[in-house]
Parts: structure tokens; sequence; C-alpha cells
């Protein structure tokens, strides 16, 4: 199989309080009440049409702070090492992350998010609807996340372990 050079152009910027790693929410979850917003690059705004009627979306955006990666990382909610693909961490492969927010309103091309959880100008890749008969499950299993200790994670703040 040839693998074609894959070209991935930001559609707009995340703005956040957090212009560093350590405090920020690790999660949506843990970013209650927080907010931000999207400055859409005005060529993508014909996209929103409709966005308005959902509660909330999931953004895909790049994780501009950092460089490099490891195949095994110490994860915020744990002291062991676990496989990258076995956790959330921002060090990885592609530098791609993802996160569900609350819609709150769209103005144009600016779109009013609550639950942030990404450093400030964060480059955005895409906006996907969050749909719950489509994006939830039941009857998971979370692998050693489920270990007790490592609920809630409504407070937990990240640290300095994946600065450059």
């Amino acid at each position: 199989m040839e693998l074609k050079q894959i070209t991935i152009n930001p559609i707009g910027i995340v703005h956040t309080p957090f212009n560093n790693v350590e405090g920020m929410p690790i999660q949506p979850l843990a970013a209650k009440g927080i907010k931000g917003y999207i400055a859409l690059f005005p060529e993508y705004i014909e996209g929103l049409k409709d966005l308005d009627g959902f509660s909330h979306i999931t953004l895909l955006y790049y994780f501009h702070k950092i460089k490099g990666y490891n195949l095994t990382v110490k994860p915020f909610m744990d002291t062991l090492e676990h496989g990258i693909f076995a956790t959330k961490s921002p060090k990885r492969p592609n530098s791609i992350g993802f996160s569900t927010v609350k819609l709150l309103g769209i103005e144009k091309n600016i779109i009013h998010i609550e639950m942030v959880d990404m450093l400030n100008e964060t480059p955005l890749i895409d906006i996907k609807p969050f749909f719950s008969r489509f994006d939830n499950r039941i009857n998971t299993k979370s692998g050693w996340l489920d270990k007790p200790e490592n609920l809630p994670i409504e407070n937990l703040r990240a640290d300095t372990r994946f600065k450059n």
C-alpha cells in the first residue's frame, strides 16, 4: 500500500484562558464553567449552518506546543507508565487532540464554548456535532482507568510532565 503525504490545515483558532499547561484541566469534565471561543476562519462560516441546534460539539485540534512523542508515558491520572495509545496524553505521534465541549452560541465566525481544556491559540482542525445516539456507549470498559483511585477527574489539573 502506498502512503501519500497528508496535509491538514487549521480551520480556526481556539482561544482559552490557559497560556500554560500547568494547572489546566485535563479533560472537559474538569473544565465546567471555563469558557473560551473559537475564531473560525471566514472561509468556513457557511459550514456552521445548523450547528447551533446542538448542545455540544467535538473539536479536533493540534497540540501546537508539544514537540516529539513517547510511546510510553506516565499520564496525569496514574503513577505508572502506559502505552501512548492507552492514554489521552498530548505527546503523541501526530499531536492531535479532541474534546467534546458545550456549545454556548455562534455569532458569525465566533463560536462560544464552555468546558475548554486546551491551551490558548490552539489550531482547530475540525468540528463535529455531538450526537448522543452515536457518540455515547453503554457497557464499556476503560482498562487501567477503571481503578477506583483514578476517579473522579472533575478536579484534576495538568502538571509539567508534558511541557517541552
